[in-house]
């Protein structure tokens, strides 16, 4: 996937995002640009919960979002 639809992309769903973490800050949501284990460690820290449950959260909020695409790395 190149850059430019992933970061399309990730404009669209920053709301999507605060929504199901609101702990989540835009300054977290600038860090993490679509990436997939960024997302997964702020969702850790801001919501002091551990690496499997925040794996969870995001597999099943990816269910509900299949639109929306991660970069790899």
């Amino acid at each position: 996937m190149n850059n430019d639809r992933i970061a399309g992309n990730w404009k669209q769903f920053k709301g999507k995002l605060k929504e199901q973490w609101g702990k989540l800050t835009d300054d977290d949501l600038d860090v993490i640009q679509g990436r997939r284990e960024q997302l997964l460690g702020r969702i850790q820290e801001r919501h002091g919960i551990k690496k499997e449950e925040a794996e969870q959260q995001v597999t099943e909020w990816h269910k509900r979002n299949p639109d929306f695409f991660f970069e790899k790395s």
